[in-house]
């Protein structure tokens, strides 16, 4: 199991899977058409290590909900990925034993080992 969350509109992440060669053992799910469910949030968080790891403070919302003058828990982080996709950090690359998100060069780098691993 490989999936591939991104978001349709984001460049960044059509660039990056065109960077992976994703092929097709590779589901990939756009998150705006279809948010991942609580249960998905969940997994993906445990697989990459915490909910934090996987939530987005570059997300528009995260400001103008007033999220950056808070400090939040790991049940707060799970309360707003699993309300909004918009806080998924983009792209996620989950696989039966991890998780990796975000577009930064070590996230892409660590994405194209675990696809390139058998």
């Amino acid at each position: 199991m490989k999936n591939f969350y991104y978001l349709e509109t984001c460049s960044t992440c059509k660039r990056i899977a065109e960077e992976l060669d994703l092929g097709n053992e590779v589901t990939r799910r756009e998150i705006k058409s279809a948010p991942p469910t609580a249960e998905e949030i969940d997994r993906i968080a445990s697989k990459a290590g915490s909910y934090e790891a996987v939530f987005s403070k570059r997300a528009m919302k995260y400001r103008a909900l007033g999220l950056h003058e808070k400090t939040l828990s790991e049940q707060d982080y799970r309360k707003h990925l699993t309300e909004e996709y918009t806080f998924l950090k983009r792209p996620v690359l989950e696989t039966e034993e991890t998780a990796v998100a975000g577009n930064s060069k070590k996230a892409v780098t660590e994405m194209k080992r675990l696809l390139s691993a058998k």
